[in-house]
């Protein structure tokens, strides 16, 4: 049997109907971009390094694939809380006055 992109999407729409651990709501909204989106996804919470990614997707640039690493909210607490950690005890934050400068500054700079 030979697949094309609408046979493909109507098998993954069978499968999806059929399976009982796919919520009613998400059955019409699954699509093989679906799968791949989630496989990317997948990757990307395991630590798989960004390039590695996007030649498994196909992309020819890897600002595309950095589409993903973007869109995950639980990535970025990571992240962020990693970065935290590694901050100086030593910076002080800035004073009222010196946040109204910068503000100011920003204002008329950007």
């Amino acid at each position: 049997m030979i697949f094309t992109a609408f046979s493909y999407t109507k098998e993954v729409h069978h499968h999806a109907q059929n399976s009982t651990s796919v919520p009613t709501i998400l059955i019409k909204s699954t699509h093989p971009h679906v799968i791949r989106h989630s496989k990317a996804m997948h990757l990307l919470e395991s630590g798989v390094n960004l390039i590695y990614i996007r030649d498994f997707l196909g992309h020819s640039s890897v600002t595309t694939t950095e589409i993903y690493a973007k869109c995950n909210p639980e990535l970025k607490r990571k992240y962020i809380l990693e970065a935290a950690s590694q901050l100086d005890d030593s910076i002080q934050p800035y004073s009222d006055n010196e946040k109204d400068g910068l503000l100011d500054w920003l204002k008329n700079n950007i």
